[in-house]
């Protein structure tokens, strides 16, 4: 925080005196009037001179009624019908930040309240605070909440700021001075602006949940409150199950609402193939229809062989004619082609069955946001004079 905008605060306030125990005033002795003496005779005249004279108890305030006045005169006898005595007013309410606060400890926090004001006049703001805080374990008072967040702003404390203006404006203006409250509770909105609000809710029972390494909950529960703009990291750890990290960003002024949730291994573990579970069975399959279908070739072609063999043997021996010819040209032109199939075929299928073996299921993890549903998270953005909304959608 600029030491500027402090010095502005920089009025330590002191609470007012704590009352002490009232005592009774003492008896005022009064005095004849002078106007009421008469003459002195001889011998008191000569007492006068032998001893010397006691000096005249001090007349009443012109302010209040004379002692006399304060004591009502007794009357010779009882009167029956007087009035009895008014019952004595009864004591003021105790005031609402000193309830429960021993009378010991209001004074020792009232010594320890003047000595860190001392110390942030003299800008000694470390030792400062220290005395306020000491001062705090005995009384938590706004005054002392208030000159606390005074030292802690030249510290770069923004959060304890805020926590202790907070305190400080709980029972409005009269534990501090109007001029006072106003800059607390100005200031405070002030420090609002400038750091982001986060909003943190977990529901896996029994996990731990932290910010920047430092525990905030143990869920189920949720958390709010202010932290620095920048990165921040939020953690959630349960045994058994797997820890959940998460990276954010913040910027001045924004409320970010962050959903933790916890998974075991096996409802964070998918399963996925190399290839369609039926391209190798396709594989395989066609490799078999393959082969059949050079089957059925082969025996055609060997059906073509037997009727030129017979052709032959029915002219004993003569020159083919093209009808027989046609039939050996189409036997090994089925014998070839059937060949070339069982050798494609038989390649496809075992193809077919190396995809099988390869594609077999691997287990993976996945990512836990992949199982949160879309949000949505709108929040104002204020600040440096300008203002305007943000608006994040998170998949």
């Amino acid at each position: 925080m600029a030491l500027a905008m402090s010095v502005a605060l920089l009025s330590p306030w002191a609470p007012p005196p704590l009352a002490a125990p009232r005592s009774r005033a003492p008896q005022q002795t009064l005095s004849a009037p002078e106007g009421s003496r008469g003459k002195q005779t001889g011998s008191r005249k000569a007492r006068d001179k032998r001893s010397p004279k006691a000096p005249a108890a001090p007349g009443p305030s012109s302010s209040e009624p004379p002692p006399s006045a304060l004591a009502p005169d007794a009357p010779t006898q009882p009167r029956p019908e007087a009035t009895p005595p008014a019952p004595p007013p009864s004591p003021a309410p105790e005031r609402p930040w000193a309830q429960g606060v021993p009378l010991e400890n209001q004074q020792r926090a009232l010594e320890l309240f003047q000595a860190g004001n001392a110390l942030l006049k003299d800008a000694v703001f470390v030792k400062a605070s220290e005395k306020y805080r000491e001062a705090l374990g005995l009384w938590s008072h706004p005054a002392i909440h208030y000159n606390l967040a005074l030292a802690l702003m030249n510290l770069d404390q923004p959060l304890e700021v805020h926590e202790h203006l907070e305190a400080a404006l709980r029972f409005g203006v009269e534990p501090l001075e109007a001029e006072k409250f106003e800059y607390a509770r100005n200031y405070k909105l002030l420090l609002e602006k400038q750091l982001a609000r986060l909003d943190v809710t977990c529901d896996t029972p029994g996990a731990t949940v932290l910010l920047d390494g430092k525990p905030l909950f143990q869920a189920p529960g949720n958390y709010s409150g202010l932290v620095r703009p920048g990165a921040h990291t939020l953690t959630a750890t349960r045994q058994g199950h797997l820890p959940q990290n998460l990276n954010r960003t913040l910027l001045p002024g924004e409320t970010a609402h962050v959903a933790l949730r916890l998974y075991t291994t096996e409802e964070l573990t998918r399963y996925r193939r190399r290839f369609p579970v039926a391209m190798p069975w396709l594989v395989m399959g066609a490799g078999a229809a393959l082969a059949g279908g050079s089957a059925w070739m082969h025996v055609r072609g060997r059906s073509h062989f037997r009727s030129f063999d017979e052709g032959i043997a029915a002219c004993g021996g003569c020159v083919p004619p093209l009808s027989l010819a046609t039939q050996l040209e189409r036997g090994y032109l089925l014998q070839t082609s059937a060949i070339v199939g069982y050798t494609v075929g038989g390649a496809a299928f075992i193809t077919g069955a190396v995809l099988t073996a390869l594609n077999q299921p691997q287990a993976y993890r996945i990512d836990p946001a992949q199982l949160a549903q879309p949000q949505v998270s709108i929040s104002p953005l204020l600040g440096g004079g300008s203002g305007g909304v943000q608006a994040l959608v998170r998949f």
